[in-house]
């Protein structure tokens, strides 16, 4: 019985090793085909052609046009005053822009904005201080009013 015990361990543990490797094998089937099938979906997906204006076409010639006119003789980045060209009889530096950058135009206004608001909002502050001011002026100067009536009152009845 021993030996037929030993025979039939040996024979278990051969078939779970074997059924292993078939796992393992079938898994690495089952990553291989998922890696090609997301290669073909990514294959078939067609990137369109962006289409483009015709305006659009003509600003950006214009731009290259501005940009290819910069020879090798300018100094990089800035040319200097007296090495400013011509571009259609005007200088350099008067080009009329076809993009116009109002970022800094931007917030200088959002800041003058805030300072009007912060400026409007304590001079009404400071109006409604002075009206509380006065109230308190008023009612301190009836109390007095009162206080002193009492007390003629009270020296009356002496």
């Amino acid at each position: 019985e021993e030996d037929l015990l030993n025979d039939v361990c040996r024979e278990v543990v051969e078939k779970w090793s074997e059924s292993q490797i078939v796992d393992t094998k079938e898994e690495k089937e089952d990553e291989i085909q998922a890696i090609t099938s997301m290669m073909e979906k990514q294959a078939r997906i067609v990137v369109k052609p962006k289409e483009i204006s015709q305006e659009e076409k003509e600003r950006k010639a214009a731009l290259l046009a501005q940009y290819a006119n910069v020879t090798d003789e300018e100094e990089y980045p800035f040319p200097g005053p007296a090495q400013t060209r011509c571009f259609e009889g005007q200088p350099l530096n008067t080009l009329p822009a076809l993009f116009r950058n109002t970022n800094v135009e931007d917030v200088l206004n959002a800041r003058k904005l805030e300072r009007e608001l912060l400026r409007d909002e304590f001079q009404k502050k400071k109006e409604q201080d002075k009206l509380q001011r006065e109230k308190d002026k008023l009612a301190k100067q009836e109390r007095k009013e009162k206080e002193k009536k009492r007390t003629q009152k009270g020296e009356r009845k002496r």
